[in-house]
């Protein structure tokens, strides 16, 4: 188990609505703390082939991808497990067992948080 802490989403008021850890960017300048946590984010998806597998799982038929369905991105199998752990680690994926394969999901607060925080206000 990693030492990573996720990127914290807080639930609003509306069923499955969520706001990021941090405010959007053009309303005031993070803090410190603000700044770790979305810095993590950013990180793990700055790698292309995180941000391929990302976009991959993100937009499979049903919202989740079997691992043997996003593996084809260029790299060894072992290679893309590592990567699918450090999106893990940051809180953009899940991940549930089933059988000998692992199917990943990106939650839709996760998708609606990065968009809030980058959103012009």
């Amino acid at each position: 188990m990693s030492n990573v802490p996720a990127l914290p989403l807080l639930e609003t008021e509306a069923p499955g609505a969520a706001v990021p850890c941090c405010p959007p960017l053009s309303e005031r300048p993070f803090t410190a703390e603000e700044a770790e946590r979305t810095a993590r984010m950013f990180k793990a998806l700055g790698d292309p082939v995180r941000l391929r597998l990302f976009s991959a799982v993100a937009s499979h038929e049903g919202g989740e991808a079997c691992v043997c369905d996003v593996s084809d991105v260029g790299v060894s199998q072992p290679t893309v497990s590592h990567h699918l752990k450090k999106l893990k680690e940051a809180g953009l994926l899940t991940s549930e067992r089933r059988g000998t394969w692992v199917y990943y999901r990106v939650e839709p607060s996760v998708l609606a948080a990065m968009g809030q925080l980058l959103a012009v206000r």
